[in-house]
Order: C-alpha cells, then structure tokens, then sequence
C-alpha cells in the first residue's frame, strides 16, 4: 500500500483488534492537563481511549443486566477512572458521611478498583472504592496478614465524584488516583500494573456481585486472576 494515510489507517484497526481481542488488559489513555473530575461520560476526557466491560460474576457467569462499562485516562500525576453502573435497585448506607471514609461500605452498594504495581510479591496492592453516594474508603492491602482489611487507615488522597440517574437506573463514579499512592516509578508510557475491577449491587437478597476478571471464588481478593492495566500515549499502539 503507498497511502500513507491508509496505512495508517489499517495499522490502528489492526492494534483495535488486537486490543479487543485481549480481553485481560484495558488501556489507560494519557491526557495533557489534570482536568475537574466529571461523570459525563460523552466529555472529551471520558471519550479518549477504550472501554472494557465487567459483566459476570466472579465465577464468570454473564450478568447481562448489569454490563458496567470502566474507562482510564492518565496524566503526569493522577490515575482517572470513571464507571457506568446500570442497577436494579440500589443499596445504600443510611444517613452517608462523606467527610471521611466509610469502614466497610464494601457491604453496601460500590465500584471497586484493586491496582498493584509490585509484580514480585502479587500480595500487595491498593484497593479503592466508591458508593452511589459519593461515600468513600481507600486500603493497603497485604494479604499475609490474617485481618488485610486493617489496611483501611492507609489515606491515598484520592478524590470522587458519583452521580445517579434514577430515570435511567444508572449510577457513574468517577475516581482520581495520585500515581504517588501506588507506584514508586514516575507515570510513563507503557508502565503496567496489575488490575481488577468490580461491583458489589443491590440488597442482601438479591445481592451481585460484578467481576472484570472472574476470581473463580466467593472472594475480591485473588490477585492472580488480576488483569494487567497499561499506560498509553497513542490510542493507535
């Protein structure tokens, strides 16, 4: 082919093929400026990069119903997330203290990120969590010790910002993360770290429990089914 604009073309089809046929690694997309955390997901921050999709649950049973769509965007000094969380019924902690973070909001309604950048010892990691209601809590995770949830005094200085759309039963929250809270590399390019997401949804009775990569266990925490999150500065790599 002698065009180069249509080899340019077919070598980004080529690496979006590629990309969608890796269904353990999701694409954090570089953007140029820190901006003000949003939840709209057509803004242009939100639009750069892939989506990837937690749908079963964490023994890999599809969850049609509850298809969460989870987008990455990075900078110089912060790790973004944002997820689209379709529900049913929502299950939220009364009378919500969002001036500090909140022990144990894993049992009520939440959008869960799980990241490690240490892949020697796969036992360590960052988890972070976010509730419908803007209700927060950050851990340091080291699972050999007996009582790992312990690691909830641990403060990352992340921030939040959560919305609901009761007409269209979807919740979004959106996350900045400091890179300095979980990685002792400086961000750049191609920098990977080990990753899983999820949601936990709805009341005791109908409780799901809602996997990018299934654990094959009642657990979160099996960080050798984690998938891998790489950073990126060219949507076309």
């Amino acid at each position: 082919m002698n065009d180069p604009a249509g080899v340019c073309i077919v070598l980004a089809l080529l690496a979006a093929v590629a990309f969608a046929a890796d269904d353990k690694s999701i694409e954090s997309m570089k953007a140029d400026n820190d901006v003000a955390l949003t939840t709209n997901r057509v803004s242009s921050f939100w639009q750069g990069g892939h989506a990837v999709y937690a749908e079963s649950d964490t023994y890999g049973k599809p969850l049609p119903g509850f298809r969460t769509e989870i987008r990455s965007r990075w900078t110089k000094n912060n790790l973004y997330f944002l997820f689209i969380c379709p529900y049913d019924t929502l299950y939220l902690k009364p009378a919500p203290d969002t001036s500090t973070e909140t022990f144990q909001l894993w049992e009520w309604d939440v959008a869960e990120v799980f990241i490690g950048s240490d892949f020697q010892n796969i036992r360590r990691y960052k988890e972070f969590e976010v509730s419908p209601q803007s209700e927060w809590i950050d851990l340091d995770i080291d699972l050999t010790k007996p009582h790992h949830e312990e690691g909830w005094k641990w403060n990352s200085g992340f921030q939040i910002s959560t919305r609901i759309d009761h007409a269209a039963k979807i919740w979004y929250a959106a996350m900045r993360i400091p890179f300095a809270a979980i990685d002792q590399r400086p961000p750049a390019d191609g920098n990977t770290f080990r990753i899983n997401l999820f949601r936990a949804q709805g009341p005791p009775s109908q409780r799901k429990y809602i996997a990018w990569q299934p654990t094959m266990s009642d657990s979160f925490h099996v960080p050798d089914r984690f998938g891998i999150l790489r950073l990126v500065s060219n949507p076309a790599r």
